[in-house]
C-alpha cells in the first residue's frame, strides 16, 4: 500500500534530482566556468555544501519506521549527523551570502533572507533535538518534519524558478519566490504532521448523519 509519506519523499527525490541536474550539474563538469566563480568563496562554500548535502540526503531515513525500530543506534547516529549538518550549514549560508554582496553585487536583502532561513532552521532543529532527548517522540517527529521542510526551501526555490523560467527574472521576483517557499514551509509541514487526523475528521464528518435528519424508519413531520 502506498502511504502519503512515500508520495512526499518521491516528490522530494524528484525535486532534488531536478535541482542537481539543472543547477548543480557543474559539479561533474570539470570545465564548467562555475568552478571559477565558486572558487572565489574558498573553503566556506565547500564546507557549507558538504554539511548541507549530509543533512539533506540523510534526513529522509529518519522518517523510516523500519529503520527507527530495527536499527535504533543508526537512527540516533543519522539524527546527530543531521543536527551537526544544520549547525554548520546555517551560519555558513549567511556568511557566504554576505560575501556575495561584495563578490557578486547581490543585495543585502538576500543576506537577510539567508539569516531568517538559518534562524528558522536552528529553532525547529533545536526544539526537535530537545524533544528527542526527553523521549517525547511524537513531538520530536513533528519538529523534525518542520526542520526538514525549512531545509528543503533551498531546493523548492530552485525548482519553482527553474520550471517557471523565473530564474532569469528581476531579482525582486526571485526573492519573492524564495520568501514564499520559506513562509509556507512550516504550515505545509504542519499539514503533513496532521494529515492522518485531518483525514479522520473528514471521514467522520461525511459518515455522521445530519443533526436535523430523521432517524432511519422515523416518520417525517406532517405539514
Amino acid at each position: 500500500m502506498v502511504r502519503p509519506k512515500h508520495l512526499v519523499f518521491t516528490f522530494v527525490a524528484l525535486m532534488m534530482g531536478y535541482v542537481l541536474v539543472h543547477n548543480e550539474r557543474f559539479l561533474i563538469e570539470s570545465e564548467s566556468p562555475m568552478w571559477g566563480h565558486f572558487s572565489k568563496y574558498g573553503w566556506w562554500i565547500l564546507t557549507h555544501g558538504v554539511a548541507g548535502a549530509a543533512a539533506m540526503f540523510l534526513a529522509p531515513f529518519q522518517f523510516s519506521d523500519r529503520l527507527r525500530k530495527r536499527y535504533t543506534s543508526t537512527h540516533h547516529l543519522v539524527g546527530y549527523i543531521y543536527v551537526v549538518g544544520i549547525l554548520i550549514l546555517a551560519p555558513l549560508g549567511i556568511y557566504v551570502q554576505y560575501i556575495s554582496e561584495t563578490l557578486d553585487g547581490t543585495p543585502r536583502s538576500f543576506t537577510v533572507l539567508a539569516t531568517v532561513d538559518a534562524v528558522m532552521l536552528y529553532i525547529t532543529t533545536g526544539v526537535a533535538l530537545v524533544f528527542a532527548r526527553q523521549r517525547r517522540l511524537t513531538l520530536h517527529r513533528q519538529w523534525m518534519t518542520r526542520s526538514y521542510a525549512v531545509a528543503l526551501v533551498f531546493f523548492e526555490g530552485r525548482l519553482i524558478l527553474g520550471l517557471t523560467g523565473l530564474e532569469t527574472a528581476d531579482i525582486t521576483i526571485v526573492q519573492a519566490v524564495i520568501w514564499s517557499c520559506l513562509a509556507l514551509s512550516v504550515p505545509v509541514a504542519d499539514v503533513i504532521n496532521d494529515w492522518a487526523e485531518l483525514r479522520r475528521t473528514a471521514t467522520v464528518a461525511v459518515r455522521s448523519p445530519r443533526a436535523d435528519a430523521p432517524a432511519p424508519g422515523a416518520l417525517a413531520p406532517s405539514a
